[in-house]
């Protein structure tokens, strides 16, 4: 699952970026379209619970859950017309899974608004219009194609052609997709298109080193935006997280403590962005390894063996599953099968955050 970090030039994209994902590249210049290609990187998922596991069963190695990041160029006003490269930009955003939306939340002479202002609200509806402006162009283009089809009789394209119509109507609200809830059929006929407003977002308050808590105006702004949408908002001073990711130990510790933080900011960025993706962990635990597995809340037992290989999930007979709370009151598996709170699960079983599984494949 990949997220997209996006966001007007100069919000602090790339210097999140860096930091998320520990990059040691040159930062990017204080000018729009320093970043023309969009870099990729891996991010962990903390998870105090992999820690939990493995007070009782020791392993080689301990893998935590990982998220893709995706840092894209800065959109503009316009960018659904190809202002500031935006065609090349937007075509980015179609393949991700979800859209972190960095938002400038903090004044400062030294940076360039490419503005002219900082308005938190203004910047977030300037890239929402341009995505509801691509997506228009997308399924308008795809229209008469489906409606081609659909005059053959074919049932798929008949489909695709009221899904298609119904969100059309829909964004001329000036409403985004992910606002319009459609039938599963309906969403699949047109999930090849990639619609960007379609995509959960998450927003990310780029906040000033006074202002870590995310209390000043500008961020109760953007707050009060996305309470509007149902949306959530992580703050986070880019900077400063910049700085933490380059240090280690006693110095992090120390840079922590005087900011007043028990952890960075970053990995209650990395877990909200997992929650926006839709994921839940469950743990595979032997002494090989203890590994955190994301797999989408409400997959089924096989669909989650078959994030681990694909052969699991073909040949899937059973899960045997239990709690980390078993594991700290029984401390080992085999007392926690003699106490009989093993669970043996079939094919209907819906994963649970947090379970703890063996799967038996043919």
């Amino acid at each position: 699952m990949r997220a997209g970090i996006v966001g007007l030039p100069n919000v602090g994209k790339s210097t999140l970026f860096n930091a998320l994902t520990s990059s040691k590249q040159a930062q990017a210049a204080n000018y729009p379209f320093c970043t023309i290609e969009p870099n990729e990187g891996v991010v962990s998922v903390p998870d105090d619970r992999l820690t939990r596991i493995t007070k009782y069963i020791v392993p080689k190695k301990i893998v935590p859950a990982a998220l893709r990041l995706v840092d894209i160029a800065g959109i503009v006003k316009g960018a659904s017309e190809g202002e500031g490269l935006g065609n090349k930009f937007l075509s980015h955003i179609r393949e991700v899974d979800a859209i972190l939306q960095v938002v400038r939340c903090f004044e400062d002479s030294n940076v360039v608004h490419v503005a002219g202002k900082v308005s938190p609200v203004d910047d977030v509806e300037t890239i929402e219009i341009e995505l509801m402006l691509a997506d228009i162009q997308t399924l308008d283009g795809a229209l008469p194609r489906a409606e081609r089809s659909a005059k053959s009789g074919d049932k798929e394209a008949i489909r695709r052609v009221a899904a298609i119509s119904q969100c059309i109507a829909h964004l001329k609200k000036d409403e985004p997709l992910r606002k319009l809830t459609l039938d599963p059929e309906d969403t699949k006929a047109i999930s090849s298109f990639g619609l960007m407003t379609a995509k959960p977002i998450l927003y990310v308050a780029n906040v000033a080193e006074d202002d870590l808590e995310g209390k000043g105006p500008l961020v109760m702004q953007l707050r009060a935006f996305a309470d509007k949408i149902g949306a959530s908002v992580v703050c986070v001073c880019a900077k400063l997280e910049a700085e933490l990711a380059e240090l280690e130990g006693p110095d992090k510790a120390e840079m922590l403590a005087s900011l007043g933080l028990t952890e960075p900011v970053l990995p209650v960025l990395a877990r909200a962005a997992y929650k926006v993706l839709g994921l839940q962990s469950y743990f595979t635990a032997g002494v090989q390894e203890v590994r955190a597995w994301p797999v989408p809340v409400g997959a089924t037992a096989p669909q989650a063996a078959g994030v681990i290989h694909t052969d699991f999930e073909k040949g899937f007979i059973r899960a045997e599953i239990y709690t980390l709370d078993d594991l700290e009151t029984h401390k080992t598996e085999r007392d926690i099968r003699a106490a009989g709170k093993l669970r043996v699960e079939g094919k209907t079983y819906v994963m649970k955050d947090g379970d703890i599984c063996h799967f038996l494949f043919n």
